[in-house]
C-alpha cells in the first residue's frame, strides 16, 4: 500500500505515477485514496454491474421469473 501525506501530495502532484492507489494521510490518518481515471471508471463499472445483478436477483426472488427487458431496466 502506498502511503503519503497531503504535503507529499501538494508538492508532487504534477509528476505522480499512479500505478497502484496513493493513500492519503493527514494528522496520522487516512482521509483520501488517490487513483488513475482509468482505474477509477473500471470501478465504477464493475460497482454498477454488481448493483444491476443485485436488482436482478432481488427481481427474481420476488417474481420467481425475471425477462431480459427486466435484468436490464434502470
Amino acid at each position: 500500500m502506498n502511503t503519503q501525506t497531503v504535503s507529499y501530495l501538494k508538492s508532487h502532484a504534477n509528476k505522480l505515477e499512479l500505478d497502484s492507489p496513493l493513500h492519503v494521510t493527514q494528522n496520522g490518518k487516512e482521509v483520501y485514496v488517490v487513483q488513475d481515471a482509468a482505474a477509477f471508471h473500471e470501478q465504477q463499472e464493475t460497482i454498477a454491474l454488481l448493483k444491476l445483478m443485485n436488482l436482478s436477483e432481488r427481481s427474481l426472488k420476488q417474481t420467481g421469473e425475471l425477462s431480459l427487458d427486466d435484468a436490464f431496466d434502470f
